[in-house]
């Protein structure tokens, strides 16, 4: 049985970002920030995520992301959106938890964009 929580996440291809942890990437929904060093240039991909309250619900929410580098200092990405979390029933429609989710791909030159199409494998 999984349990899960609420949540917004971002992903990421640490290469994009001039990897071995370039960049300090950071991701706000609401007030509640989280941040993390980009990752390795070979790790195929990266990922975090701000937990929401449990009963968030059908919501749109704020999201905000900020890549700084870590040698300058430097903003290399700076973007907001609203995301509309989404129902998910990671034990089946008939078994608890009910959890929300949006999900963005950090882009390089984009910022918050769509993870469709992103590959997670080298």
């Amino acid at each position: 049985m999984a349990d899960d929580d609420s949540r917004v996440s971002v992903l990421w291809r640490p290469a994009d970002f001039g990897g071995q942890d370039a960049a300090s990437i950071r991701l706000c929904v609401n007030s509640h920030c989280e941040e993390r060093k980009s990752g390795r240039p070979d790790d195929p991909f990266a990922t975090l995520s701000v937990q929401l309250p449990d009963d968030v619900g059908a919501s749109t929410v704020p999201v905000r992301l900020t890549v700084t580098s870590v040698k300058s200092g430097d903003t290399v990405v700076e973007d907001s959106t609203r995301a509309r979390l989404t129902e998910q029933h990671p034990n089946g429609t008939s078994c608890p938890p009910t959890v929300w989710t949006a999900t963005f791909r950090a882009h390089p030159d984009k910022g918050l964009t769509s993870p469709r199409g992103l590959k997670l494998q080298r």
